[in-house]
């Protein structure tokens, strides 16, 4: 396991990518429980859907997008440093993905909380 984050470590574009697409991660986690009290019990998720109660959803689901985020990145960081050996420029395409991934999922969330409050 210490090889995998080795492997992360020597090339600067997977490692900047990866320690701010945590970064990311932490900042949309801490924002979200720190304003999860202050939220109404249903919140407007699924905006894509039909009007009506199809589109809300409880305020406990805001940490889907969360969830999501953080399944992405432990697979992407997993897939992308096994993969550096054999082929570096799709482990860093997986970690700018990632990277993409999270900063959307920060603007959801901070435009989905920002809209209820």
């Amino acid at each position: 396991m210490k090889e995998v984050f080795n492997t992360v470590k020597k090339d600067k574009i997977l490692y900047v990518s990866f320690s701010i697409a945590g970064v990311l991660m932490i900042i949309n986690w801490t924002y979200t429980a720190f304003l999860f009290n202050r939220l109404p019990p249903f919140l407007p998720l699924f905006n894509q859907l039909a009007w009506g109660e199809k589109r809300v959803g409880n305020k406990s689901e805001i940490f889907i997008p969360i969830a999501i985020v953080f399944a992405v990145f432990i697979s992407n960081f997993l897939i992308s440093s096994f993969l550096y050996s054999k082929t570096p420029l799709i482990s860093r395409i997986l970690c700018i993905t990632t990277l993409l991934i999270s900063l959307f999922a920060l603007l959801f969330t901070i435009r989905t909380i920002g809209l209820v409050l």
